[in-house]
Formats: structure tokens, C-alpha cells, sequence
């Protein structure tokens, strides 16, 4: 449900919330300050694990955000049953913590996938860097880049 005062709310949800979803928080409110509309959303990030709460992102995502000027300014935090009302879309980096949230109570009409809205990106899932090297960060920089952009889009023309 639209946030009373017609803001649009979304969050960004992985496994932990310290790699995808908090960059993905970071991109979307960059775009949209770019676009001069960051008031138009309240955005947030969380995991659908509460192995970091509490925790800033990784360093190595940070390392990324910071080389394209993206400020990552949470702390990890886990999905609540209060988000499934408080906000708009949930948008999930892969199908694993989509259908996490669809058991806990998530509104089916709310979840989507990230990479849904960026037809160009070839994969339907944004990978899980945490284990592997720092090239897999960039990788999901880019790939969170691009369906931000998208998305953000999408929600400016009213596209669900």
C-alpha cells in the first residue's frame, strides 16, 4: 500500500543484506536523486537471514559503491512481517528470497524480481557475490545499475 503521504515504497531484499540488496537501496536513491525525485519513495533494504543484522554492508560492495560515488548508509536489518504492508514492491535479487517471502505472507501482487524489469540483462537473478572475489561485486553493480534504471522508470510511468 502507497505510504499515506502518496510516497512509493520499496524494498530491496537478499539473502543477508549486505551485498545486493543494500546496493540496489543505494543505486535506486542515487537514480532517483539524479532524476531530482527521491521524495517520491521511501526505500529500504533487508535480508530474509538475520546473520548480520546490524552490520554494515561488506567491504567489498562498499569498495564498488564508492568507485561510482554510491553511498551505502544502512546497517543490515531482516525482513519484517510490517514491511509486507509498509511498502509498495518488494523486490527480491532471486528466486530463493522471493519464495522465502511468499511463505512468510508477502502479497504475491508485491514481489518481483530486480532483473525483471531490465530485459537486456541476460539472467533472471542477480548472482550472490558473498563467496566468491571482488569481480563478482562489479558484476552485480552493473547488473543492479541497469534494473534500477529500469525500475525506476517503470514506477515514474505508473507500471507496477
Amino acid at each position: 500500500m502507497t505510504v499515506s503521504d502518496g510516497t512509493i515504497g520499496v524494498l530491496f531484499v537478499c539473502m543477508g543484506n549486505i551485498c545486493r540488496s543494500p546496493l540496489a537501496e543505494g543505486l535506486f536513491l542515487a537514480r532517483a536523486a539524479q532524476r531530482g525525485v527521491a521524495h517520491r519513495f521511501e526505500v529500504d533494504s533487508a535480508g530474509t537471514g538475520a546473520w548480520h543484522v546490524g552490520e554494515q554492508p561488506d567491504a567489498r560492495v562498499r569498495e564498488v559503491a564508492a568507485r561510482h560515488n554510491i553511498i551505502l548508509a544502512g546497517r543490515a536489518r531482516q525482513v519484517s512481517r510490517d514491511d509486507f504492508d509498509r511498502f509498495d514492491h518488494i523486490i527480491c535479487m532471486d528466486e530463493d528470497n522471493r519464495d522465502r517471502l511468499a511463505r512468510r505472507g508477502a502479497p504475491e501482487s508485491n514481489l518481483r524480481l530486480l532483473l525483471e524489469f531490465d530485459p537486456t540483462a541476460g539472467t533472471r537473478e542477480v548472482p550472490d557475490p558473498y563467496f566468491g572475489g571482488s569481480q563478482g561485486f562489479e558484476i552485480i553493480y552493473e547488473l543492479i545499475d541497469s534494473a534500477c534504471r529500469a525500475l525506476l522508470e517503470s514506477l515514474l510511468a505508473g507500471r507496477p
